[in-house]
């Protein structure tokens, strides 16, 4: 039984008021925490069941019974809201009523205090036969331990279940490893989720004992190094959960984190979630190289009696061991050291497995970057070429790279290589746009990268400045702006000569202004695409800066990558490529319509009514449908189109305005194209969305009215509180109009809002932009004067 030698303040009677009160103070304590919380709570737990074990058996007269933990409780790990995971064993010679009455006895104590209770009645023969017919029972009885009553009924039994477990291995180990899989598939992956489940996601607290498990096994041993510390990681983080929440809970969702961060002395929630995630890496890779390890010994065992008998009973040969570089070669199936390699003298030779490796689509041996770690020889700065030309080979290999990278950092061995590595390590994002974390986001752009190096000149400097683009971020300011300097140095430590340095910096500092300008801007007015060749400064950078921001963006989310981003992205890189060629920037011309557009366009001017169509996109990655809108030009057109669209539960995708002029034809028509996404159930028909906005525009449907209304019948729910939103002027980007740059929280009706807050005010919409990434929404809008000028500086300041 767990010693309570310290508990000696907290000895509760056999009472559950007793027991809750000592409980509670237990809780209380700031001078404890930790692996000493867990198991005095479980010491304290203990001394309560005991003493109502022994009341209870004695006034039922029950003997040949023992009270057993299994599970968390039976490892001694109780959080302050963990359930009691119980078996009352048995030898089956009490009677059953008094056997029943016993049970009673003890369970409804812990009901009436709330607390949750697995439990079971059983003989060591129906135990043994349950665990093995369920998984589950068979690992919780793998961490039993005596509570109460006769020790020699669980030692009997917990002899009998590991030597099941041993000798089933080959058929469980399989089952373990699929129900792992399963709950990854459904919970996540624990290191990159903004709200992590610390028990069930991978890289989790349930990984954790399926380790343990796996290790009990004999079959194969997880990687030792700093598991321990990890598991204590995720326990303190759901202790600390449980008494922020007072439930029961493994969910660390968003409005509780910076609490618990505070419960743990961390500086806030982003300072908890590294620590997480950290843990949960370890973990992640732990379950890995275990994993790989348990096939690796299965398929061994299968094969051998096949090659015993075709070697007529001799032992099997050795695994064959083929190059696959200076020191480095292929055995069973990893990347190994050779025999002759020596890392003591080899400084390349990291990086030279690491490369061979991921070329090979092999994992590296755990064992062979460990000694690497202890053993390998620091490389010189400036690096050699050979070391970076494995750095560029190892980010060229594509999808196999992340694995191969994350067995070296997992020995600190990045690190060592990329000292600036470590800003961004198991660093959150916040944007809910983001899958993963910076560092996973930066190999995943790589990886994205590497698939377009045949595009441009130099995929070098594309495969770098896709390792380095956000290396920036965990630096005060603009991670663009950190990250050009962090880049430059980096690319110096590397290697790379003055003139490739600054284009590296450039590609980092400007990572983002191709799709920011494309998605944002009007790429009609000449001054938009003046400033971005400006910037770029060459042909050979912006080939580079396209393919790059291509890269980015698919490694970033779904959200953030599609054909119709791509194609805006393309037509500016067009742009901007003629203009550093030696062209002069387009003057704006009237836009020449495309054949549907004229014909929406002539017939509102005839009708002088709003006309449109809306119909399914071609792009496969394409969301929503396309809806295009042509209104003769009069006031109030954005506010009503947006807020019909909104009345009518359409999301606002991506949308562009503009005013058109038809050739040899009196007055302009407004075409607005939106792309659109039903919030749910079937997309309104066309006809039905036309007669609102006519409505919508001759003022008998009153959209404020109607989009208030909704509002109050479904109000949001409650949640982080987003940032408010903010507007600036944006400066120097158009000669033809003022540039107001909107970002908010996306909602109902926000983009009927802008419009109706611009026809206040009396300006012009010339053409708008709208990007939703995620929950945020960026909006552009190019607004003049009634005459068609731009605004002054104090007039554009009061419109923000």
């Amino acid at each position: 039984m767990t010693s309570v030698e310290d508990t000696t303040d907290h000895t509760a009677d056999s009472g559950p008021s007793g027991y809750a009160a000592a409980r509670l103070r237990l809780l209380q304590e700031e001078s404890r925490s930790g692996p000493s919380r867990r198991s005095a709570l479980a010491g304290l737990t203990d001394e309560w069941l005991s003493a109502l074990f022994a009341t209870a058996a004695r006034e039922t007269g029950v003997r040949g019974a023992t009270l057993v933990a299994v599970g968390g409780y039976g490892r001694a790990e109780l959080s302050p809201r963990s359930d009691l995971d119980l078996v009352l064993l048995h030898d089956g010679k009490a009677e059953p009523r008094a056997l029943g009455a016993l049970a009673d006895r003890l369970w409804y104590p812990v009901w009436d205090l709330g607390v949750a209770l697995d439990h079971s009645v059983r003989t060591p023969g129906e135990a043994r036969k349950t665990a093995a017919e369920d998984l589950k029972v068979h690992l919780g009885l793998l961490d039993a331990r005596t509570v109460a009553g006769d020790a020699g009924l669980l030692a009997g039994l917990r002899t009998a279940v590991l030597a099941d477990w041993r000798n089933q291995a080959p058929k469980r180990l399989p089952e373990l490893h699929s129900l792992c899989r399963e709950r990854a598939e459904r919970a996540g992956e624990l290191r990159f989720l903004l709200e992590p489940d610390l028990k069930e996601a991978r890289g989790g607290l349930r990984d954790v004992t399926a380790l343990r498990a796996v290790a009990a096994s004999w079959l194969a041993d997880a990687p030792r190094e700093g598991l321990a510390e990890a598991r204590r990681r995720l326990l303190d983080a759901r202790d600390a959960l449980h008494l922020v929440t007072g439930r029961a809970t493994d969910r660390l969702s968003l409005q509780e984190q910076d609490q618990v961060a505070a419960q743990l002395g961390l500086l806030d929630a982003d300072a908890l979630l590294r620590e997480v995630y950290e843990a949960a890496r370890v973990v992640a890779y732990a379950g890995d190289v275990t994993w790989r390890e348990v096939g690796r010994v299965l398929r061994a065992r299968a094969a051998r009696p096949r090659l015993r008998g075709l070697l007529g009973g001799r032992g099997a040969p050795a695994a064959p061991r083929a190059p696959l570089a200076e020191g480095v070669v292929e055995s069973d199936g990893e990347a190994v050291l050779a025999l002759a390699a020596r890392p003591e003298r080899d400084a390349v030779l990291a990086l030279r497995l690491a490369a061979a490796a991921a070329q090979a689509g092999l994992p590296v041996s755990p064992h062979a970057v460990r000694r690497l770690a202890q053993q390998g020889k620091a490389l010189p700065v400036p690096w050699p070429a050979e070391a970076r030309e494995q750095l560029l080979t190892l980010l060229g290999a594509g999808e196999p790279t992340v694995a191969v990278w994350e067995a070296m950092e997992a020995e600190g061995l990045i690190t060592r290589l990329l000292p600036d590595w470590e800003r961004v390590r198991c660093r959150p994002q916040r944007n809910p746009v983001h899958t993963w974390t910076v560092d996973r986001h930066l190999i995943e752009t790589a990886v994205r990268a590497a698939a377009l190096t045949r595009r441009v000149g130099r995929p070098d400097l594309l495969l770098m400045a896709a390792l380095l683009h956000d290396i920036g971020k965990g630096w005060p300011g603009d991670h663009s702006v950190a990250g050009e300097t962090i880049a430059r140095d980096v690319a110096a430590r590397v290697g790379f000569d003055a003139r490739d340095v600054a284009v590296l910096g450039a590609l980092v500092r400007h990572h983002l202004l191709l799709i920011d300008t494309a998605t944002r801007r009007d790429l009609d007015d000449p001054a938009t695409v003046r400033s971005v060749a400006e910037a770029v400064g060459s042909v050979g950078t912006l080939e580079i800066l396209h393919a790059l921001t291509e890269a980015d963006a698919l490694a970033t989310g779904p959200a953030a990558w599609s054909a119709w981003r791509g194609s805006l992205v393309a037509d500016l890189v067009a742009r901007v490529a003629a203009v550093l060629r030696g062209a002069a920037p387009a003057e704006r011309e009237p836009e020449i319509p495309s054949a549907e557009q004229e014909r929406l366009a002539v017939e509102a001017l005839r009708t002088r009514e709003p006309v449109l169509a809306l119909h399914a996109r071609q792009e496969e990655d394409a969301v929503g449908v396309e809806l295009v809108v042509a209104v003769p030009d009069q006031p109030g057109v954005l506010p009503a189109a947006a807020g019909v669209l909104a009345l009518h539960r359409l999301t606002v995708r991506a949308a562009d305005l503009r005013s058109v002029e038809l050739p040899d034809r009196l007055g302009e028509v407004l075409v607005l194209r939106w792309r659109v996404a039903a919030e749910y159930g079937a997309l309104p028909e066309a006809a039905r969305l036309r007669t609102d906005l006519v409505r919508a525009l001759d003022g008998s449907l009153d959209v404020p009215a109607k989009l208030a209304d909704r509002e109050a019948a479904y109000p949001r729910r409650r949640g982080v509180v987003p940032p408010p939103p903010r507007v600036t002027v944006v400066g120097g980007v158009s000669s033809l109009a003022t540039v107001l740059e909107v970002r908010a929280p996306d909602a109902v009706g926000l983009l009927h809002r802008i419009g109706r807050a611009l026809e206040s005010a009396g300006v012009r919409v010339r053409s708008a932009h709208v990007s939703t990434l995620g929950a945020n929404a960026v909006d552009t809008l190019y607004v003049t004067t009634p005459e068609g000028k731009p605004l002054d500086a104090g007039a554009a300041a009061a419109l923000a």
